[in-house]
């Protein structure tokens, strides 16, 4: 693989954003030591023009860019070979807004609770760690993960698998800061900004609500910790909403600001962005529109190999390992099975530790393949029985890609 062409203008960039950057302090800012602006080398994702720079942000690994202003990061795919949990420093990374923070000073930072309350509340984030917190694992995943794979090709960041993580949160639950302040009768929604921003006035600011109830449901959480240590800035130090089981465009970063409202929330991140048509496949024909549509939120079932590659050479009539991950929007995995011979029979997989019903359930099997070509295809069940279906469903905003997928290998 070749450096990118445009490193001056990556330099630059990182310039730009570590402009606070120092030791680790009590401001916990991005600051760490300085680190080389570039890890001199590209990344090649299965989609088309695909070659992106691989670049290695402030408490992060080189990650695999789409844009830097503002940052957008991808993760490798070997990662989730790794293991179940998503490192800190190998989560992705996505930003809306270019105004984002370079460093938060605790001292100072306060989440203000307001709108249509009894008792409108300022919190810091010593405040926050004395409610009684809760902690789970779950995935937080981009809504526009795998767009790049759409067929025909839709506009947006042209992501592939990589824009998912799994983690270890630990917070307090939103509906005990709602009860301290005391939720008005009436209101309907609860709205959630955070302290990052446009750059112009005419931007509209990165402000996403949920329903009362939702909001009120005690697994929504202002989360402190991720993996047992500090969220790295560029995940939404120090705190951040986790929404389990929806999508990413939920989990509000730098949380700074929740409002109770009497109303639904009918700005641009809301009513405009972020909707899928309004069916149960939230899908339509390729090339067309939607009659209708609603906000994004909760994932559909998904499958991976994530230990063999598509184009891999095996050996053929030994015993092959393959395992993977599979997850849900929350009601959990059931089953997992793999095809070898594109989908006419199946394999029952054996299923890994159950860490959740948010979170990545790890997966294996044995098989022998015979020489020749193969494609090796992997499909889940959830608890409620839902699954995945075996061609690719479309919309015009690229979301919710959960076909089958298939893994291309030849034995020999």
């Amino acid at each position: 693989m070749t450096a990118p062409h445009n490193v001056s203008h990556w330099a630059l960039e990182r310039r730009r954003f570590l402009r606070a950057a120092g030791g680790l302090a009590a401001s916990a800012a991005l600051g760490m030591r300085a680190l080389d602006a570039l890890a001199a080398d590209t990344y090649m994702l299965p989609i088309g023009n695909g070659e992106r720079p691989l670049v290695k942000y402030p408490q992060k690994r080189p990650l695999i860019v789409l844009t830097s202003r503002p940052p957008q990061l991808e993760t490798p795919w070997g990662v989730f070979n790794e293991g179940i949990i998503t490192p800190n420093d190998a989560f992705f990374v996505r930003y809306h807004l270019a105004g984002i923070p370079t460093e938060i000073n605790l001292d100072t930072f306060r989440i203000e609770v307001k709108g249509k309350v009894n008792t409108p509340l300022t919190l810091s984030v010593a405040d926050l760690k004395k409610f009684d917190s809760i902690e789970y694992v779950a995935v937080n995943q981009c809504s526009g993960n795998s767009r790049g794979f759409f067929d025909p090709r839709v506009a947006g960041g042209q992501l592939a698998n990589g824009a998912m993580g799994n983690a270890k949160w630990r917070g307090v639950p939103l509906k005990a800061v709602l009860e301290k302040a005391g939720v008005q009768a009436g209101a309907k929604q609860v709205k959630f900004d955070g302290v990052d921003g446009p750059v112009l006035p005419a931007t509209p600011d990165f402000v996403k609500a949920l329903d009362v109830d939702h909001a009120m449901d005690g697994e929504v959480m202002i989360a402190y910790s991720m993996n047992d240590a500090d969220l790295p800035m560029l995940n939404g130090y120090p705190v951040r909403l986790i929404v389990p089981g929806y999508f990413g465009t939920y989990w509000v970063k730098h949380l700074n600001e929740i409002t109770v409202i009497d109303e639904v929330l009918n700005n641009f991140w809301m009513a405009t962005a972020y909707r899928i048509p309004d069916n149960a496949c939230a899908c339509v024909p390729a090339g067309t529109a939607p009659k209708k549509t609603t906000p994004i939120n909760r994932f559909d079932v998904r499958s991976f190999i994530t230990n063999i590659n598509d184009g891999a050479r095996l050996k053929a009539g030994k015993e092959i390992r393959v395992r993977g991950i599979a997850f849900d929007g929350g009601y959990g995995i059931r089953e997992v099975a793999l095809s070898t011979d594109g989908g006419r029979t199946w394999k029952e997989a054996t299923l890994g530790k159950d860490l959740g019903k948010y979170s990545f359930r790890e997966w294996q099997t044995a098989v022998s393949l015979n020489p020749g070509k193969h494609e090796l295809k992997v499909r889940a069940v959830n608890a409620i029985g839902q699954s995945q279906p075996l061609d690719a469903l479309w919309n015009p905003a690229g979301y919710m890609r959960n076909v089958v997928e298939t893994t291309h290998v030849t034995a020999a």
